[in-house]
């Protein structure tokens, strides 16, 4: 507690500090006797939460209330209680964090009843309310989970993994968006030693290894930089800092995804520069690009663009001694205590000084996000929203006339209309970026200029633009607005819509299932409100994908009667059968999804084939039919497609170009001209399921001429080896 009060009374008035040791007593008290796992009296907890809290110098309010934060859940303690001793203020803070912590609990229930993403989901919905009435809460929350990581080692190892997962998931990148960037690489680091390990291990003794080469080089950069600044007349301060061990991790990630290897030291930092004023940033990089080669599309500017978390500096990246890039950050020092302390710099005690009165305009972004959030039903699909709309990354794009518009990272065209004007969106028919016409799935970068073309009709959006696997409307606010236009059509035209939908999707797929089914296991009350869903969009197409591929993942089988055998080179459980392995059978082409039977040979173990291929169905083999399940691990699957359009110049081109971006390898391509103008094209490709499939189906009936895009199965000449 020494600790606490003497940080506070570092940067409070003597007067705001008595309120601070009111709650300690007060929590001292109600804690008194109770322990924590790790066998410390339960009140350090309370303490060291406040203690983060006070290294953000928040206010007094806010740390009296971080010390409380326990008392109503854990001790006899009443709301009521709080609110007669400490006032209105520190009364709601403590409420609000509670309702919190029961939540937490509630989330717990809810992933054990009806798995992760049905709790987490609660988690985040009631996480993004609490912050749009006092972002304080949060604040409280992030500093008592922060802690709780710090003493994670006394839990058991399920309950360490199911709390790193939920951190690095949920809190950091809470922590991120919130602009407080120091609790978010500590709740990463943390959760990632819990959740990897040997890797966390691995990188740290990278960086104990090379430490002192690796200062002795940032000192070199750094007095470089210092030296090049003070001949250009610029006062500014040069520090390097090392990066965080997740971040590093992260990077090795990409490098590996890349083909490039990872082990420079230079990977390891990054060098920030503060200047006095605005104007000294942009000398300043004229400057640095002067002395050191920028890297092309590497620059970003944060300041001309602020981020939603109010984060303001310039980015760039260079080359050092000619093949050593270098990540540089320049800001001026106001900038640098809001990214710091990020939206916790409005609660930052300063003397003499009122309260940001744009600050409630800064954050109408959450209080507009949760609008849209309550439109969305699937726990899935909310938190695939939130985290395309809250904890992406922003890309800055430009309207013919020149204006900045803000959107996730990830946005598309459609996205683009939709946030300038929701007509614009309904009446969207293509995009231009940069001039060039470009697919509305297209991802938007910085920089891009974009361009909407409409339709003078006012026909609507199309229902594909919510199917997830398609990739065309990815932002909350441009999702929600095509589900208000379908739910105002009139219900008879939905269930066609929905009915047409639905066929057309399981007859792409090949799949040979019944409405009734799928209207049954989506637990769906009648056929007809399926098709409705389907039809408004309050439901995706894309979930039966999402279904069949989940379904085939559960055993049929009791794990006591005929135990699973994984076998990694086809990624295939094998039911009631031993050591054999497992190939896929190239005659049907099964991949995850499809109803599948194993046929058991005698040289080449289990073929495994769709269960409607011709080559099983002889009755006298039933005895060679296995059992079996499609695994969990992440394999490529082959399938064939058989595409039917209009022959012209071009075409080939267009459909492999297409494959090839939809990063699809193609083993064959055989292509057969018909006379009356038409052509067919079987291409066998690998895929990874129904997911990429359904995605690649879209893209294809997409290109010029195609009229019929279908899964292929080979004649039943076909015979099994």
């Amino acid at each position: 507690m020494r600790d606490l009060l003497t940080k506070a009374k570092s940067y409070l008035p003597l007067d705001k500090v008595g309120i601070i040791e009111e709650a300690y007593d007060f929590a001292r008290m109600a804690h008194e006797g109770q322990k924590r796992l790790s066998g410390e009296p339960y009140v350090e907890h309370p303490i060291n939460t406040a203690l983060f809290l006070a290294d953000l110098n928040l206010d007094a309010t806010t740390l009296a209330a971080a010390l409380l934060h326990d008392v109503i859940e854990d001790c006899d303690v009443s709301y009521e209680e709080i609110q007669q001793k400490f006032g209105p203020d520190v009364s709601r803070l403590v409420d609000g964090v509670t309702k919190l912590s029961k939540m937490d609990l509630m989330a717990s229930e809810g992933v054990r009843q009806h798995g992760y993403e049905e709790g987490q989901a609660e988690s985040l919905r009631k996480m993004l309310v609490a912050m749009a009435q006092d972002v304080r809460v949060v604040l409280i929350k992030l500093a008592d989970r922060l802690h709780n990581m710090q003493t994670l080692k006394a839990h058991s190892p399920e309950k360490r993994i199911a709390i790193a997962r939920e951190t690095l998931d949920i809190y950091a990148p809470l922590a991120h968006r919130l602009g407080i960037w120091d609790t978010k690489w500590r709740l990463e680091d943390l959760a990632f030693s819990h959740l990897q390990p040997d890797k966390y291990l691995e990188i740290s003794r990278l960086l104990a290894a090379e430490r002192e080469e690796r200062e002795n080089y940032l000192d070199e950069v750094c007095q470089l930089l210092r030296e090049e600044l003070e001949n250009a007349g610029i006062s500014a301060e040069v520090t390097g800092r090392p990066k965080h061990i997740y971040s590093i991790f992260q990077k090795m990630e990409k490098y590996a995804q890349q083909g490039k290897e990872f082990g420079q030291i230079y990977d390891l930092f990054a060098l920030r520069i503060l200047v006095p004023e605005i104007q000294d940033c942009y000398s300043a990089l004229g400057a640095i690009h002067g002395l050191l080669h920028p890297i092309p599309g590497e620059f970003d500017d944060y300041i001309a663009n602020p981020k939603d978390n109010m984060y303001q500096s310039l980015h760039t990246a260079v080359m050092h001694q000619g093949n050593t890039p270098l990540e540089i950050q320049v800001r001026t020092y106001s900038m640098h205590q809001v990214s710091e302390y990020g939206v916790a710099a409005h609660w930052r005690y300063k003397e003499g000084e009122t309260k940001d009165l744009h600050f409630e305009e800064k954050m109408s972004w959450l209080r507009q996000l949760i609008d849209w959030q309550r439109e969305v039903t699937g726990a899935e699909e909310f938190l695939e929203s939130v985290k395309m709309d809250l904890f992406q990354d922003q890309v800055y794009v430009y309207t013919p006339k020149g204006d900045v518009v803000e959107l996730p990272a990830g946005a598309t065209p459609i996205d683009f209309a939709y946030r300038i004007h929701t007509d614009l969106g309904h009446r969207c028919i293509g995009g231009k970026v940069n001039g060039k016409l470009m697919p509305l799935y297209s991802q938007l970068k910085n920089g891009d200029t974009v361009e909407v073309i409409t339709s003078n009709v006012a026909r609507g959006p199309s229902l594909d633009w919510l199917n997830t696997n398609l990739g065309y409307a990815n932002t909350a606010n441009a999702r929600e607005k095509i589900r208000q236009w379908f739910r105002k059509q009139e219900r008879s035209a939905n269930i066609q819509r929905g009915k047409d939908l639905l066929a057309k999707e399981l007859r792409r797929l090949s799949l040979k299932i019944d409405e009734e089914e799928v209207a049954d296991l989506l637990q769906f009350e009648s056929v007809a409100e399926m098709r409705a869903s389907f039809g408004s969009g309050t439901v995706g197409i894309s979930q039966v994908t999402t279904w069949l591929t989940a379904e085939q993942e559960e055993p049929t089988v009791e794990p006591a009667v005929a135990p699973i055998l994984t076998w990694p080179s086809s990624g295939i459980e094998v039911l009631g059968v031993g050591d054999l392995l497992t190939r896929i059978s190239q005659c049907c082409n099964p991949m995850p999804g499809d109803d599948i039977v194993g046929y058991i040979t005698r040289s080449l173990g289990i073929l495994v084939h769709r269960v409607d291929c011709q080559n099983i169905r002889n009755e006298d083999e039933k005895d060679m039919l296995a059992q079996v399940n499609w695994g969990k691990s992440q394999t490529l699957y082959p399938v064939r497609l058989h595409i039917e359009a209009w022959d012209r110049v071009g075409l080939l081109r267009d459909i492999t170009t297409l494959v090839s971006q939809e990063k699809v390898n193609i083993a064959s391509v055989l292509t057969t001209e018909h006379e009356d103008s038409s052509c067919s094209t079987f291409l066998t490709m690998y895929t990874t399921g129904m997911g990429q499939l359904s995605r690649l189906f879209s893209r294809l009936e997409g290109v010029e001429g195609v009229f019929s895009v279908v899964r292929s199965i080979l004649d039943e000449e076909s015979q099994v080896l």
